[in-house]
Parts: C-alpha cells; sequence; structure tokens
C-alpha cells in the first residue's frame, strides 16, 4: 500500500511538472512568434494585394494558425489595407500594385471600399497589373482599375451578370409535418418566407430585384468608366453570354491580353528595370503593414468600435455582437475622459431585438456625452440598422445593404413529426392557462398567437420609433419606408435613412470635426487580444472548427452555420435580414 501511495504521488508530481513545463514551453514559442523585427521595405519594391483573401472589419491575429504556420494567421482589416493602399501612394519605395484578382470573397461595400483606394493610388502615376488564372466578377470589381489585366489563354473571365437565391423549407417542413408558426410586422420582411412560402412573395421579388440591380449597375459602371466600354455593350455581353473564354474576354476587349504568370511577371521586371523576374521585390501586405506605421496622432482620441457579426443576447464569442459585451464596453468609452468621438463601425445583419434594443440604449447615452458617428460596412440592416439609427451622422457605402426595418419571431410546432414519424408523445399539466406557452410540442391557441403578435407589433412600433426618433421623421414616414424593406447605402440616402456616402475616413474625419480635434489618434475596440490569450482561448474552437471543416467540407460547413443561424430566431422576436445567398458575384 506504502508502495501504491509513492507511484501515485510521483505520478501526480510529474503530471505538475510536466504541465508547467508545457506551459512554459508554449509561452516561450508564443513569445517568439508575436515578436517579429520590422523589416525596412527595399526601394523599387511591389505592392502585392491577392483579393482571395477575406479582409475582415477589424484585424485578426490568429495565433493558433501564427503557431502552425508562421505569417498565416496575421490577417489585415480592411481600414488598414485601406490605410497601406494609401500610405503605398507616397511611399517612394513602392514602384507599383501587383493585383491577383481571381476569386473575391470580400463583400460589395468593402470590394468598392478598395477600389477606391486603388484608384486614388493611380493619382500616384505608379504602375497597376492585374492578373488571374480565371477572373470572377467581383475578383474583375477591382481588377478593372489596373493599367493592364491578364488573364490565362485556357482561363477566362465571367461575365454573367449577377444571381440571387435563396433556400425554401417550406416544401420539406410540411412532408416532416413540422408546422412554423410566424409572426412578423413588415410586409417586406422576408426573413421567415422560407418557413411560409415555396417561392419568393411579389414583394421580396421587387426589393430583390431594386437592390441586385443597383448593385450590378455599379459594377457595370465602373468597368464602362475603366475599361471605355459603353454600358450598352457591357450588359449586351452578358445578356447575350458573348464572354465564354479567355479568348472572348479579349475579343471584347475586357482584358489586355492573354499571358501565362511568368509572362506577366516579366512585364512587371521591366515596370521595375530588373532583368530577371526572380529579382523582383514583392511585398505582401502583412508584411508592408509590419514594415510601416499608418496610424493616425495627435493628443485627440477616436474610437472606432467595430460591431461586426449577428447581434445576440448575453456574452458573445468571435463573430458576434453581444449585449453584455458591447454595454460593458460602450459603458467604458463613455466614461474615458480621454476618449473626444466614437465611430462605430457596423457590419451586420442584425439577430435579437431585445439586444439591439440594449446596445441603442448605451449608444443613447453615449451620444449625450460624445459624438457618436456610425459608417456601415457590407451590411447594417435590421438590428444592425437598430443600433446605427440614433447616431449624429450616419455614413454608408454605395453598396452597403441596410434598412430592413422589421420584426419577426418564428415557433415552430414538432408534435405532428414526433407523433407521426417518431411515435413520440406529450402531456403536461399547468398551474396557469399559459404555463407552458409558447411550446414547440403541440401548437399555439387563437389566444397565444394574439400575444405572439402583439409582441412582434410592439417590437415594432418601438424600432420605427427608435428609427423616427434618430433621423428626425415621423413615425408614419419611417412606416413608409419600413416594413422591412432592404435598401442599398446609395438608395437609403434617397430616403433619408442615411446622411452620405462614404466610408470609415470618412466617418472618422466627420467625427473628428464634430468634437473639434485638429490632431487625434485612433483606437480600435474590441481591443485584440494578446497572442498568449487568442492561442490558449481560441485553441479549442480553433481545432473543433477546423476538424468539422476537414471532416465535412468548407460548403457543408457554411450550410451548417446557416442553419444555427435559423435556431437562433427560435422563439425570440428577431431584428434580423433574411440570408442572401448572391450567385455569380
Amino acid at each position: 500500500m506504502k508502495n501504491f501511495f509513492k507511484i501515485v504521488l510521483a505520478s501526480f508530481v510529474s503530471l505538475v511538472i510536466f504541465s508547467i513545463l508545457g506551459l512554459v514551453f508554449i509561452f516561450v514559442i508564443a513569445t517568439a512568434l508575436s515578436y517579429e523585427e520590422p523589416k525596412q521595405i527595399a526601394p523599387n519594391s511591389v505592392l502585392v494585394l491577392d483579393i482571395a483573401d477575406n479582409f475582415p472589419e477589424q484585424a485578426k491575429n490568429d495565433a493558433f494558425t501564427e503557431l502552425l504556420n508562421k505569417k498565416k494567421g496575421k490577417v489585415s482589416g480592411l481600414s488598414e489595407l485601406i490605410g497601406l493602399i494609401r500610405h503605398a501612394k507616397t511611399d517612394p519605395s513602392i514602384n507599383g500594385i501587383y493585383i491577383k484578382c481571381q476569386q473575391n470573397p470580400n463583400g460589395y461595400a468593402a470590394t468598392e471600399e478598395i477600389r477606391l483606394a486603388l484608384l486614388d493610388f493611380k493619382n500616384s502615376h505608379k504602375f497597376i497589373i492585374a492578373f488571374g488564372e480565371t477572373i470572377t466578377q467581383k475578383g474583375y470589381w477591382i481588377g478593372d482599375v489596373a493599367d493592364k489585366v491578364y488573364t490565362h489563354p485556357q482561363g477566362g473571365l465571367e461575365w454573367s451578370g449577377f444571381s440571387y437565391e435563396t433556400m425554401f423549407l417550406k416544401g420539406l417542413l410540411d412532408k416532416l409535418e413540422i408546422q412554423t408558426q410566424v409572426f412578423y410586422a413588415g410586409k417586406f420582411k422576408s426573413a421567415t418566407e422560407p418557413f411560409r412560402y415555396t417561392e419568393m412573395s411579389p414583394a421580396n421579388k421587387l426589393q430583390t430585384s431594386v437592390w441586385l440591380n443597383g448593385v450590378y449597375n455599379c459594377f457595370i459602371q465602373g468597368a464602362s468608366a475603366q475599361r471605355n466600354i459603353s454600358i450598352d455593350s457591357l450588359k449586351m455581353f452578358s445578356d447575350k453570354g458573348l464572354v465564354q473564354n479567355a479568348s472572348d474576354a479579349l475579343k471584347y476587349h475586357l482584358v489586355d491580353g492573354l499571358m501565362y504568370d511568368d509572362e506577366v511577371k516579366k512585364i512587371i521586371a521591366q515596370k521595375v528595370h530588373v532583368s530577371n523576374p526572380k529579382d523582383i521585390l514583392f511585398v505582401g501586405m502583412n508584411e508592408y503593414a509590419s514594415s510601416v506605421n499608418i496610424r493616425a496622432s495627435g493628443t485627440g482620441k477616436i474610437a472606432i468600435v467595430y460591431a461586426d457579426g449577428d447581434i445576440v443576447m448575453g456574452k458573445g464569442q468571435n463573430n458576434s455582437i453581444a449585449s453584455d459585451d458591447y454595454r460593458a464596453l460602450l459603458q467604458r468609452i463613455r466614461n474615458d475622459k480621454s476618449i473626444g468621438a466614437v465611430v462605430l463601425r457596423v457590419n451586420s445583419p442584425g439577430g435579437s431585438a431585445l439586444a439591439s434594443d440594449i446596445i441603442w440604449r448605451e449608444l443613447e447615452l453615449l451620444k449625450k456625452e460624445k459624438p457618436v458617428v456610425v459608417s456601415m460596412g457590407n451590411y447594417a440592416a435590421s438590428g444592425g440598422y437598430y443600433i446605427s439609427c440614433n447616431a449624429d451622422s450616419i455614413f454608408a457605402d454605395a453598396n452597403t445593404i441596410t434598412g430592413s426595418i422589421g420584426v419577426f419571431s418564428v415557433v415552430p410546432n414538432l408534435s405532428g413529426f414526433l407523433k407521426n414519424k417518431l411515435g413520440v408523445t406529450f402531456d403536461r399539466v399547468n398551474t396557469s392557462t399559459y404555463a407552458d406557452a409558447p411550446s414547440s410540442t403541440r401548437p399555439l391557441n387563437a389566444t397565444e398567437q394574439r400575444f405572439m403578435q402583439a409582441g412582434v407589433d410592439s417590437i415594432y412600433f418601438a424600432f420605427k420609433s427608435r428609427v423616427a426618433q434618430g433621423r428626425k421623421k415621423s413615425v408614419e414616414y419611417i412606416d413608409s419606408i419600413a416594413q422591412g424593406r432592404v435598401w442599398t447605402g446609395s438608395d437609403a440616402v434617397k430616403v433619408g435613412l442615411v446622411d452620405r456616402v462614404g466610408n470609415l475616413n470618412d466617418a472618422v474625419a466627420a467625427a473628428a470635426k464634430m468634437a473639434n480635434l485638429k490632431g487625434y489618434g485612433l483606437k480600435s475596440y474590441p481591443e485584440s487580444k494578446s497572442f498568449i490569450e487568442d492561442l490558449i482561448e481560441g485553441y479549442e474552437d480553433k481545432v473543433k472548427t477546423k476538424a468539422i471543416q476537414q471532416e465535412i467540407g468548407v460548403d457543408q460547413w457554411n450550410v451548417l452555420q446557416q442553419f444555427k443561424s435559423i435556431k437562433q430566431m427560435v422563439g425570440q422576436p428577431q431584428t434580423r435580414m433574411p440570408i442572401f445567398v448572391v450567385n455569380h458575384p
């Protein structure tokens, strides 16, 4: 027995020592990876913009990925990318930009912001060359700003127009005998249509046609200006399906040549006056970001608060706007006397109506202490617009998807499915008439349905009232442009939901002017976690996510996330826009 306890004690001590050593090892490795000596950019360098990268609103440091693959875990944020392009315009070490323009996963508003920054860069008279083996339309949206656009001889350019597609579940639910009890306010509020219909309602088709054609026209107008081809011709190319391969793209002057990668590199070599393409000094965006200082400075301070993701109750994870987290954050900013103004950067399709109102209230209190300006990204719709509506000024990109002022709630009735398909039944005892309402194991009665609809109508009225107060309009007028309708940023300016078309930099400049700040620095919130914090806290989620993605594939993983988003809608009033799936972007 004595030996047994000795063995147990020795094993325990060994485990403790091993754990401590393991943590020390991780700390040493992580510290080494988190520090990188700034590298000077050599003269005659070429900046590389790979638009296959998805640039998030806020810069991301994925410690787990960085640990496994050096320099792959750091992703520049959209505003940082814009700042780097602007800096390169006057950087004597940068001779030009090489755009890799195949896929482009970035949203329409983000794409337009990158495009405008590149157009401004061209004023420096430095070169821009774009190349892609196959170029998608969203890739071309950025690539067409280049002095020359090239594609692979066996590749090509997609030129087929934009298409929107959504999935309808009603037929499946009917077969499974699952009843969806839907309550909504707003005839354009289409987020619940997959549960109610087998195709788009006329109202939804109308609003979708308007915003999709608005985005498409922006794309066509930009291409027309850069390629000196009429808008009618460009639309005719897609309407008649004239661009089917690389030769067609060249024939109709959408590209300037059909070349292989090595041939494009030779052209760039000539631009930078080197004889061998291997001697071209290519600089990636992450390397450039670590080598230059693009931070504004001054005695004043402007806080940029990134509200990126679904709006949820309580505490959230990455890529969510959680009511508890943002309430505490906004209170801290309100009490920080060193902060002179706040820019709220919203990129959200909405979510929980209650969480939206909690955040709205904190912004209302914050606005009494210091100027609050909203900058809208790809989406600032439904709940995303709810938290934006009362700012001192609202900026949106021309292609921002916003509005969607409406409310809905969904209560599924699974009793038929459970009884007839699985043989499962339920019984209950209540102390009060509505003690078990709403329930997913029985249908709602008429009174309970009336309660649910009244709750949705009440929230919708509060939503409209918040917008009317913030936009200084009547509730009746807001109702006429609300009804759940989606607007592009440019159209939202026309109806009064947005003040100006502009980007994050425009919003920052407006906030500085409101606060009378002539010199100022910028502070981003939520604050980035340290390398060690991100590594420890994110390890489990990263491993789990990567394991599932590897097993089922990225496309199936995205479908799973959509179903998780649908699950969040059940039982709680939602200010959320529909899930958009746009084909051939």
